[in-house]
C-alpha cells in the first residue's frame, strides 16, 4: 500500500510540475496576442499614409505609373509564395490549416511555382505537399525580429525578380478572427493591376490643400511601393503570429483543464488509498487489543 501511494505521489508532483510550465505558456502567449495585434494597429496609420501618397502619385502619373513595376513576356508564368507557418508547436492545427491553403490555392495558377516558407513546422508540410521551395526562413520570436525578417524577403524576392525568376508574388498566412478563432488567407502583392491603382488614385485627400509630388514621380512612386510591399508583409507577419500565439494559448488552456482534471482524479485516488490505509491499521490496532484482552481474560 505505502508502495502504491508514494506512486501516487510522485504522478501528482509531476502533474503539478507540467501545470506550472502550461500556465506560464498561457501567460507568455496572452501577453504576445497583446504585443502583435498592438503593432498590426499602429500599422494602420502608416499603411493609411503610404496608400495616400501612391494615390496622389497615381493621379499625377496616370495608368502608365504601373509600368513602373515591368514583367517580361519570359516571366508570365513564374510565381512566388511566401507562406508564414511556425518553428515551435504546441499550436494545433495551426501549420497544417495554412499550409493546405496555400497548396489548393496554389494548384489553380498556372504556372512554374517558387515558395519561400516562414517556419520549420510549415516548411516541413509544404515540402510533404511536394511544393518546391526555395528557402527557409525563421519565425521572429518578438516585434522588433519582424522588421529584420521582411527586410531578408524583399531582398530574396527583389533579387529574383531582377533575374526574371519571378513574375508574382503571393502571400499566405492565417489572421484573427476572434479569440483564438483564425483563418488563413492569401494577397497578391505583385504584379499591381489597375483596379488596385484605379482604388487609391480615388481616395478622398483628407485636408483642404491637394497634395503635390515633389521632385521625379517616377523615384517617389518606386518609394512608396517599396514601403507598400514592406507594409504588406509586417502585417502579414504580424497576424500570423498573433493567430499562432492564440491557437498556442487555446491548447495550453485545453492542456490546463486535462491537468485539473488528472489532478483531481490522481488526488481522489491518493486520498482514497490513504484512508484504506488508515483503516486497515486502525482494524489491525483493534484486532490486536481485543487479542490482548481475551488473553488477560
Amino acid at each position: 500500500m505505502s508502495g502504491t501511494t508514494a506512486g501516487l505521489r510522485r504522478k501528482i508532483r509531476g502533474a503539478g510540475d507540467l501545470q506550472s510550465v502550461v500556465r506560464a505558456m498561457k501567460a507568455l502567449a496572452a501577453s504576445s496576442i497583446g504585443q502583435y495585434e498592438k503593432s498590426v494597429r499602429a500599422l494602420a496609420d502608416y499603411s493609411r499614409t503610404v496608400e495616400l501618397g501612391l494615390g496622389a502619385c497615381f493621379r499625377v502619373a496616370g495608368p502608365e505609373a504601373l509600368m513602373t513595376i515591368k514583367t517580361s513576356q519570359r516571366d508570365a508564368s513564374e510565381i512566388g509564395a511566401v507562406v508564414f507557418g511556425s518553428d515551435q508547436g504546441l499550436v494545433g492545427q495551426f501549420n497544417d490549416v495554412v499550409a493546405d491553403y496555400a497548396v489548393k490555392t496554389l494548384a489553380a495558377l498556372p504556372g512554374k511555382l517558387r515558395v519561400w516558407a516562414v517556419g520549420e513546422r510549415v516548411h516541413a508540410r509544404l515540402a510533404d505537399a511536394g511544393l518546391p521551395l526555395m528557402g527557409l526562413f525563421t519565425v521572429p520570436n518578438s516585434v522588433k525580429a519582424i522588421t529584420p525578417l521582411i527586410g531578408r524577403i524583399l531582398v530574396e524576392s527583389e533579387a529574383r525578380r531582377g533575374r526574371d525568376e519571378v513574375a508574382e508574388l503571393h502571400l499566405f498566412y492565417n489572421r484573427p478572427v476572434s479569440g483564438a478563432i483564425y483563418a488563413p488567407v492569401s494577397q497578391r502583392l505583385l504584379p499591381l493591376d489597375e483596379n488596385w491603382r484605379r482604388k487609391l488614385a480615388e481616395l478622398p485627400w483628407p485636408t483642404g490643400n491637394l497634395p503635390e509630388v515633389m521632385g521625379g514621380s517616377t523615384a517617389t512612386l518606386r518609394a512608396l511601393i517599396r514601403e507598400y510591399l514592406f507594409v504588406s508583409l509586417f502585417r502579414a507577419c504580424a497576424e500570423s503570429l498573433a493567430s499562432e500565439n492564440a491557437s498556442r494559448l487555446a491548447a495550453m488552456q485545453r492542456a490546463d483543464k486535462n491537468i485539473n482534471e488528472l489532478l483531481d482524479d490522481l488526488n481522489r485516488t491518493f486520498h482514497r488509498l490513504r484512508q484504506s490505509g488508515i483503516d486497515e491499521e486502525l482494524f489491525d490496532v483493534i484486532s490486536g487489543f481485543e487479542a490482548l484482552h481475551i488473553e488477560g481474560n
